[in-house]
């Protein structure tokens, strides 16, 4: 008898669709106002560090001199404040989610070899312009104090 009151269910579930989806065979679609996770286009990064300031999680860090970026993605909230508060607007939220891992790692970003050159050169524009202007300066106020004292 037990059979009889199943039969209905049994009967609609034959001819109708799966209710399941189709996963490895179609890509996966996430809901409106999912956040998913951070990510970043490295070689953009001014590596200021607003972003490692404004996270509530404090799981971002940036090394300026190494050229890397780095979250612990199992602390990340992925509230996307740090995309906000991002002057390049290099961070941006990634629909979707990280494979999962076998262990607790951080991900770690590294500048491309161009990108690291191209920064020093600046840098050490930006530092043979500074020298020159303290000494045009340093110039000028000794040039002013020798026309005070004559």
């Amino acid at each position: 008898m037990q059979f009889l009151s199943f039969s209905k269910t049994i009967l609609k579930n034959l001819f109708s669709k799966p209710v399941t989806q189709n996963y490895p065979k179609e890509p996966a679609t996430y809901p409106e106002g999912s956040r998913g996770h951070i990510d970043i286009s490295i070689d953009d990064c001014i590596s200021c560090g607003l972003c490692v300031r404004n996270c509530p999680t404090r799981c971002l860090s940036v090394n300026k001199k190494a050229g890397t970026w780095t979250i612990n993605r199992f602390d990340c909230i992925a509230c996307g404040y740090c995309t906000i508060k991002c002057p390049k607007k290099c961070l941006y939220l990634n629909k979707g989610y990280q494979e999962p891992m076998p262990e607790k790692q951080e991900a770690v970003y590294q500048k491309s070899p161009e990108v690291m050159e191209a920064e020093r050169k600046k840098a050490e524009e930006i530092a043979k312009k500074r020298a020159a202007a303290k000494k045009a300066k340093e110039k000028k106020e000794a040039d002013n104090n020798t026309k005070q004292n004559a």
